[in-house]
């Protein structure tokens, strides 16, 4: 592909569809339908492509494949890509779910179609670039990037209180990563290069440890986001479209997970051993406090994103488990996540779309008139608080088990959030679907489109397919789990040999 590698053409593929849409001219209502079919056969073509290269993918090796490397403007930086058991199925999650954006923007976006369109190809190629990037400079430009097309999506397309929320989650997002941006020089200056294979087996002092992963831990405890500074995502949820909302749910979110996987743990492994006590104490606050809040929400969107932050601190807890169990639930649970979390915000742009309102009181009595939607958001609802047989349990359950070995108390704590989790969904669900349909305004209200379920059905498909069968995912992501905990636990045992020897 013009001298680049098959990631590049996973990567660059959307902006393709970007300048087809360039070409567009005028409103018209054949030129909206161009511009929309152009961006849904974009998104699946990307997709297509990311599913062959997961074809070539080897689940049994951890060492990154499809590299390619060029040099850039002829200095120390490089442009590399190359994915392994950790992005891999981050790539397949971001192009799978894009075009389920776009088909639920098909009819709720009306003005700016065009501009629409092309915020969410251009922000495609920056969280594919995100997870692609084996540059640490290329990795900045792109989870950085992404930042401006979500700003824009927010800003232009969201609710009442727009402007607000997008420039809330800018700043926050923006403040965060530039202590990361000091860490990336500090590195420079020690390693030479910024190659993040050569990272990976450079040893950094241990004091310098410390720094690095504190600047790395303001950029990704944002995005996560982390609890206290997690108040930018109820805002950003409730003001974006619907397409933002599931976008910002199952991917952004995660690229902070995927950052402690990549940079923290392996490149900084003293640091987070002695900060894990810090990661298990924000992470079961946020579990048991951010559910809490959900209980009392009036409005669908903030009850949910206060619901992610809740399940992004199983995956934070399980990260800095330093076990197989624990890791490999905290990635299933992201990968979950993005699934059901997503699925439940077009969830709420269904009857938003019908609606528009998503005040909780406005609703009652659903089944009456909608059984389909009824049982997806059943479905989606129990995925969300852990039944067994669906995606949301195997996460929840292996996080909580390498929690036990890591420290009994921990897990013990942070079971209660499965409980709450139950009790704000099951609240939510009783308050929306059953009862008396008795308010006028829902009489007629229609139930799921065929274009509604083509959306629905693969996600419902692949949440009991994945709770039933979870290795699928699990093996992809064993060996790099394997070889990060045997790494770290080589560098800690060395540390602690040195000090012995002293």
């Amino acid at each position: 592909m013009f001298g680049f590698g098959i990631l590049s053409g996973v990567t660059f593929l959307p902006l393709v569809g970007v300048a087809f849409l360039l070409t567009q001219k005028g409103d018209d209502e054949a030129s909206l339908r161009n511009i929309r079919w152009a961006t849904l056969a974009t998104t699946l073509a990307t997709f297509a492509l990311s599913l062959y290269i997961w074809s070539g993918f080897d689940t049994t090796s951890a060492a990154f494949q499809f590299v390619e490397q060029k040099n850039w403007l002829g200095s120390g930086l490089v442009y590399k890509l190359g994915v392994d058991g950790f992005s891999m199925p981050f790539v397949l999650l971001t192009t799978f779910l894009m075009p389920f954006a776009i088909l639920a923007s098909w009819d709720s976006i009306q003005k700016r179609v065009k501009e629409y369109m092309i915020a969410f190809l251009v922000l495609e190629t920056l969280m594919v670039g995100v997870f692609c990037a084996l540059d640490i400079v290329l990795f900045y430009l792109f989870f950085e990037g992404g930042l401006i097309p979500m700003f824009l999506i927010i800003g232009i397309w969201g609710g009442k209180r727009r402007v607000y929320a997008s420039f809330k989650f800018f700043l926050y997002t923006l403040v965060g990563s530039l202590l990361m941006l000091v860490a990336i020089l500090a590195m420079y200056g020690k390693a030479g290069t910024t190659d993040i294979t050569v990272l990976l087996h450079t040893d950094f002092p241990k004091e310098m440890q410390t720094w690095l992963w504190l600047a790395f831990f303001a950029s990704f405890a944002v995005k996560m986001p982390m609890w206290p500074v997690h108040t930018w995502l109820p805002d950003a949820h409730v003001e974006a479209p619907t397409a933002g909302s599931v976008i910002l749910a199952a991917i952004l979110l995660k690229m902070g997970g995927y950052g402690f996987i990549r940079f923290s743990l392996p490149m900084f492994p003293d640091a987070s051993t002695n900060f894990a006590p810090l990661i298990y104490a924000l992470s079961v606050i946020a579990i048991v406090y951010t559910s809490l809040v959900a209980l009392v929400q009036e409005d669908i969107k903030k009850l949910i994103a206060y619901s992610s932050v809740a399940h992004m601190g199983f995956v934070t807890m399980g990260l800095f488990t330093l076990n197989a169990q624990g890791m490999q639930g905290a990635i299933f649970q992201m990968i979950s996540h993005g699934l059901v979390a997503g699925a439940l915000f077009l969830c709420v742009g269904v009857i938003y779309d019908r609606m528009h309102t998503r005040e909780i009181a406005a609703y009652g009595g659903l089944v009456n008139r909608m059984p389909l939607y009824a049982f997806v958001f059943m479905l989606f609802t129990m995925a969300n608080v852990g039944l067994p047989g669906t995606t949301g349990f195997i996460g929840e359950f292996l996080s909580l088990t390498g929690a036990f070995q890591a420290n009994s108390w921990v897990a013990l704590i942070a079971t209660s959030g499965v409980v709450l989790s139950a009790a704000y969904a099951l609240y939510l669900y009783r308050r929306v679907i059953f009862g008396v349909l008795d308010k006028a305004s829902l009489k007629n209200i229609a139930d799921l489109t065929p274009r509604e379920i083509a959306i629905f059905t693969p996600l419902v498909l692949l949440t009991l397919y994945y709770g039933i069968q979870p290795q699928a995912i699990l093996n992809a992501t064993q060996a790099s789990v394997d070889n990060l905990i045997q790494t770290h636990t080589a560098l800690i045992d060395a540390v602690k040999l040195a000090a012995a020897g002293q």
